[in-house]
């Protein structure tokens, strides 16, 4: 007698409601080879080993997992399928089934491909086969991502579940009402409240729930109280500005948008600032003096980060790009965004602060800086002796404080592979210096109108790997800024530059 295990696999599940599907086809075929080989002594197990809406690439499914069980535990002789795709389109993991078949002495059979496994003739054919239909497989895929990626280009909504505000009509997405009303006052909450955390109490307290989304099957899934990770994906869905995203690219929906453009501009704006404030707040484990300042040539953001190793801590500014897991790509060449990718912080934020203060010390720079705004020569000179001041001070502040005069004194900070370029803002220092200096002690925000002028100072620092990092070497000592207003190179010009 020759126990026969019937195997059937469906890699989706459409059509399986109905009484006589792709499963049930495929099982006829093989009962009615069983039959056939009956003179032979096979005869078909009542167990049935069916995986509906199971894909061929992975070997993690519940019917082949009990199949290779029985196999092992001696329970059957032969396996018996309609196609060998049905089994497995992975090479790989065809050659572990029948690793588990040899162990257990059974046999393989396709029946609408005949071999036999246990010859060396057998297992050449089944090989081929397997290796064209994990081709098929891999092509297929390929087809759908280049199908999807086209689509999305288009504005074209890909399927999935929709989010609240939106409901799935002939595979569009169009706006349910009240739904869209609900998005739009989370939007203006958050913009007014700042913080999630504050947004996510109002919210259940007002009864505000996630959306309820009911399968074909009839089970339901959301309905409940939105989290907190829940409300930040909501926060920066471009569904809501009527546009898809694929891959890290924008492009303009087909449907209509909820979240007008200034709205959403306001709560990405808050967005950002919180993010920046939560890596240098004080209680965090290691401020980082720059977040949120620093970017690559290529207007990347250098986002703060630490390490540990052997009880050490430390502290490194990485483009942002590395942390999404993006290689840099382009006409360039491949490596074109390698040099400013990894930056320990104690270097560049020695950098940054030791030539800011070289500044704020320097009596003739900010002189040309005050003399057009001061309303006398006696202010003047009282400005200019603050600068002086705060320049003394600085090393001896809190980070908290030297975190507040950075992000209100600085613009940019872009960093190459042979200088670091801070973008200062004339309109600010004066601000700090007309008698509001003690508010960074108190690490608050100068209040000032910004007046769009702008001046840089550059470092020439060459980034070169030191051991296992990148280290940024200073080139050259600073030169002192020439007392010449005319040409001491910090006029506060857009493209003014002081080195």
């Amino acid at each position: 007698m020759v126990r026969c295990a019937i195997y059937t696999r469906k890699s989706s599940e459409e059509g399986l409601e109905q009484s006589f599907n792709s499963l049930d086809a495929q099982r006829e075929a093989c009962e009615a080879y069983v039959a056939s080989q009956k003179s032979e002594g096979w005869i078909v197990l009542p167990r049935m080993y069916d995986d509906g809406g199971f894909s061929g690439g992975t070997m993690d499914r519940p019917a082949l997992r009990q199949l290779l069980a029985d196999v092992e535990a001696g329970l059957v002789d032969t396996v018996v399928v309609y196609k060998v795709d049905r089994l497995t389109r992975s090479l790989g993991d065809f050659a572990k089934i029948v690793e588990v078949f040899d162990k257990a002495g059974a046999s393989f059979v396709s029946v609408t491909q005949s071999f036999n496994t246990t010859t060396s003739m057998g297992r050449l054919t089944l090989n081929m086969l397997l290796s064209f239909a994990q081709f098929e497989r891999e092509v297929t895929g390929e087809r759908i991502r280049d199908k999807i990626a086209a689509s999305k280009a288009k504005g074209i909504w890909m399927g999935g579940r929709p989010p609240l505000g939106y409901e799935a009509r002939d595979r569009k997405l169009e706006i349910v009402e009240a739904e869209a009303q609900t998005v739009q006052h989370i939007f203006a909450r958050y913009a007014e409240l700042g913080s999630v955390l504050d947004l996510r109490e109002e919210l259940a307290m007002a009864g505000i729930v996630a959306k309820r989304h009911v399968s074909a099957g009839g089970n339901v899934t959301g309905g409940g109280l939105l989290g907190r990770g829940a409300i930040y994906h909501l926060l920066q869905n471009r569904l809501y500005r009527g546009e898809v995203r694929h891959k890290g690219t924008i492009y303009p929906g087909q449907h209509a948008a909820i979240v007008d453009e200034g709205l959403w501009d306001r709560v990405q704006a808050v967005l950002a600032e919180n993010r920046v404030e939560r890596a240098v707040r004080p209680d965090a484990a290691a401020p980082s003096l720059l977040a949120g300042l620093v970017r690559d040539a290529d207007g990347i953001a250098l986002t703060p980060t630490h390490a540990n190793k052997k009880g050490r801590h430390y502290h490194y500014y990485v483009s942002h790009d590395l942390i999404a897991g993006r290689k840099g790509s382009s006409v360039d060449g491949p490596n074109r965004r390698s040099a400013a990718r990894r930056i320990p912080a104690r270097d560049l934020e020695g950098i940054v602060e030791g030539r800011l203060t070289e500044f704020l010390g320097d009596a003739s720079a900010m002189d040309t800086i005050v003399a057009p705004r001061a309303r006398d020569v006696e202010e003047r000179r009282e400005f200019v002796a603050r600068a002086g001041d705060l320049a003394h001070r600085w090393p001896n502040l809190s980070p908290t404080e030297r975190i507040s005069g950075l992000r209100q004194l600085v613009k940019t900070i872009i960093v190459t592979q042979d200088a670091v370029t801070i973008t200062v803002r004339p309109d600010a220092i004066l601000a700090l210096v007309r008698g509001v200096i003690d508010t960074i002690t108190a690490g608050r925000t100068v209040r000032h109108e910004d007046d769009g002028e702008t001046l840089t100072l550059s470092v020439q620092a060459t980034l070169k790997r030191v051991g296992m990092e990148m280290r940024h070497l200073v080139d050259a000592p600073q030169q002192t800024a020439n007392p010449t207003a005319a040409c001491c190179g910090c006029l506060p010009a857009p493209s003014g530059s002081a080195n």
